[in-house]
């Protein structure tokens, strides 16, 4: 290379280096705002007296008696559900309890009508079988006691002796007296004789059950 390019190289100005801009970033960072924690709901914690009411914020809050018998603070809304819920159950529980308790007493009503009739008719049976008992006997009685007329007024007839004496034969007549008596007949009897049934005669003067002694 000539000195003349030489010179001309070295009189141009120096490629300046690229400038660099160092921009330091600067960082804005607002100043932290700790947020205030927001009040823990009471939702569901124990509380101290049922129908006891609390506000937080905008709801209120009925001490209630959840499922497991637990006293706890619960919404209005759904304390009101809660209990109208038991109110519906208990009602329904005194219903059902009612119509078992009109059930029982209707069938131990029918039992003891039942057991009343059942009596009154084995007593109704019993004095009718009493009844035709003595009736029975009754009628036995006074069919003996006929056949026994019966026979003796046959045995009268047969024998023409008076069936209401025993001994000496009382002869069937309108009046007999004793032989040795003062009467006036027209039938007269030694004696003695024992009467056995009626004295139609009144031959037995001193009512010993023997005349004509």
């Amino acid at each position: 290379m000539s000195l003349l390019a030489l010179l001309i190289a070295g009189c141009s100005p120096l490629a300046s280096a690229p400038k660099q801009t160092t921009s330091s970033a600067s960082t804005s960072q607002s100043p932290s705002v700790s947020a205030t924690p927001s009040e823990a709901s009471i939702e569901l914690t124990s509380c101290p007296k049922e129908k006891a009411a609390e506000t937080q914020g905008n709801t209120s809050y009925i001490c209630t008696k959840d499922r497991a018998g637990l006293l706890v603070w619960m919404e209005a809304a759904d304390s009101k559900k809660l209990t109208d819920e038991r109110t519906a159950a208990a009602l329904l529980a005194a219903k059902k309890a009612a119509e078992q308790k009109a059930a029982a007493e209707k069938l131990a009503a029918q039992k003891a009508a039942a057991q009343k009739a059942a009596a009154e008719r084995a007593a109704a049976e019993k004095a009718a079988a009493e009844q035709a008992a003595a009736e029975k006997r009754a009628a036995e009685e006074a069919a003996a006691q006929a056949a026994a007329e019966a026979a003796a007024q046959q045995q009268a007839a047969q024998s023409n002796c008076d069936p209401n004496y025993a001994g000496d034969c009382v002869p069937i007549a309108s009046d007999v007296d004793c032989a040795s008596g003062s009467g006036n007949g027209p039938a007269y009897v030694q004696g003695p004789v024992t009467v056995v049934g009626s004295d139609i005669y009144r031959l037995d003067g001193d009512h010993d059950g023997i005349g004509c002694e």
